[in-house]
């Protein structure tokens, strides 16, 4: 998988959305409370998300 650096900034959109889907499920999982074993997952893609928009914001401002 390549890093995000690696990503041209359609890829870096797409994996985005992708991310951002995935977190809300998790979300949704955890208030039910069925997300038990996977609940730190939810810290790291919040971070995942967050380095994405960073380098997002890189590539505009470049």
């Amino acid at each position: 998988m390549k890093s995000i650096r690696e990503l041209n900034e359609n890829d870096l959109k797409e994996k985005l959305e992708q991310s951002r889907v995935e977190l809300a499920k998790m979300k949704t999982d955890s208030a039910k409370g069925t997300l038990r074993k996977d609940s730190g997952k939810i810290r790291a893609s919040r971070k995942e998300i967050a380095r994405m928009l960073t380098r997002l914001n890189e590539m505009k401002n470049q």
